[in-house]
């Protein structure tokens, strides 16, 4: 990790392997809050999806994640709570965002989870953190940025549970 300072808006992480991942995904999910939007950048094979699939597993769902790619989005219920994971990958034009009837997707009881939102550009909400993931050799490098008070929030705790993980 290359920042611990609390007012920091961002954290660079290590993700040695698929393990890493799924540690990461186990400490994020509890922290992110109804209402709030994830953005998932990465190139194609990154590690966005297995993130996803780390974070429903942390909240107990046992049945397949599959990538949305096709489907644009995967729905899941879990605590009352549903989770809306989206791929826009497949988008020629940020207005197809509209013309699919996503926005309705984007309320107060969900977390949305958004793969490739820059194929959605200026049609899909902004996000509360942002997740860049880097391939670095076997490994990943994962950018979090917070880009409001509940995302800074959210990393500020994400931040002590992975000092405290001892990564």
């Amino acid at each position: 990790m290359h920042s611990s300072d609390d007012n920091q808006s961002a954290v660079r992480l290590h993700l040695s392997d698929e393990a890493a991942t799924a540690e990461l995904g186990h400490q994020l999910a509890p922290l992110l809050a109804p209402g709030m939007v994830v953005w998932l950048d990465g190139d194609l094979g990154a590690g966005k999806t297995s993130l996803v699939r780390a974070m429903l597993r942390a909240l107990g769902h046992v049945g397949p994640v599959k990538s949305p790619t096709y489907t644009l989005v995967e729905i899941y219920v879990i605590s009352r709570i549903y989770w809306y994971h989206f791929d826009f990958y497949r988008f020629n034009f940020p207005e197809e965002f509209v013309d699919a009837g996503l926005g309705e997707y984007f309320r107060d009881d969900a977390v949305c989870l958004v793969e490739w939102p820059e194929k959605a550009a200026g049609q899909v909400p902004a996000a509360d953190i942002v997740l860049m993931f880097h391939i670095c050799g076997n490994g990943r490098m994962l950018d979090v940025v917070a880009s409001t008070e509940e995302g800074q929030k959210c990393l500020n705790a994400l931040k002590r549970g992975w000092q405290d993980a001892g990564d």
